[in-house]
C-alpha cells in the first residue's frame, strides 16, 4: 500500500464483524508499526524497502509487540478521544493480540499483491506467491470499499443491538 490508510478499510470491516472481540485502535497502531521499517529506509535510502518486516514470521515479532503496547495505547487513547471517560473500557489481551495478529498479516498480505520486493515467507522461500494476484488499482478499490461497507455494517448492526434492546426492554 502507499500508506497506512488504505489497510484500515479491511480492518472495518473486521469491526464490524467482530464488534467487541476486536480493537481498531490495536489493529491500526499494528498498521503503523509494520511501516516503521519501510519509512526509516525511505528517509535513510539505506536498506531493503518491505524487508524482514514484511515477512510472516517478522509479523509474527510486530503483532506481539504491537499487542502488547497497542492494548495501553488505546486504551490511553479512548480516553483521550472521550470514548472512555471514567477508564472502564479495558481491551482483554486476546482482543488485542487478535487485533494485532489481523493488522500484521494481512498488511503483508495486502503488501504482498503490490510491491514486488516483499518475500512473505522468507526464509522459507523468496518466492512472492500474491505479487500481481489482482491489479493494483483493483487492490486500491477493495480497500476503499471495505471501509465504506465495513462502516455501514457497524452502524447497521450497532443500531440494530440498541433497537433490539430497547425493544426488549420495553415489553
Amino acid at each position: 500500500m502507499p500508506f497506512t490508510p488504505f489497510h484500515m478499510g479491511p480492518g472495518i470491516v473486521v469491526k464490524a464483524l467482530l464488534q467487541g472481540s476486536f480493537s481498531l485502535m490495536v489493529f491500526g497502531w499494528a498498521q503503523i508499526v509494520m511501516d516503521i521499517q519501510p519509512l526509516l529506509v525511505l528517509i535513510s535510502g539505506d536498506g531493503h524497502l518491505h524487508g524482514f518486516s514484511h515477512t510472516y514470521i517478522g509479523a509474527t515479532l510486530l503483532a506481539i509487540f504491537s499487542a502488547l503496547s497497542g492494548k495501553y495505547l488505546s486504551e490511553v487513547g479512548l480516553y483521550v478521544f472521550g470514548l472512555n471517560k471514567h477508564w472502564h473500557v479495558k481491551i482483554r489481551w486476546r482482543v488485542s493480540f487478535l487485533s494485532a495478529f489481523i493488522g500484521t498479516f494481512s498488511h503483508v498480505l495486502l503488501d504482498s499483491v503490490m510491491h514486488s520486493d516483499i518475500e512473505p515467507f522468507f526464509p522459507f522461500t523468496t518466492d512472492n506467491y500474491f505479487l500481481g494476484l489482482i491489479s493494483v488499482n483493483a487492490l486500491h478499490n477493495v480497500c476503499l470499499s471495505s471501509a465504506l461497507v465495513g462502516g455501514l455494517l457497524y452502524f447497521s448492526i450497532t443500531w440494530f443491538q440498541k433497537y433490539k434492546k430497547s425493544k426488549h426492554t420495553m415489553q
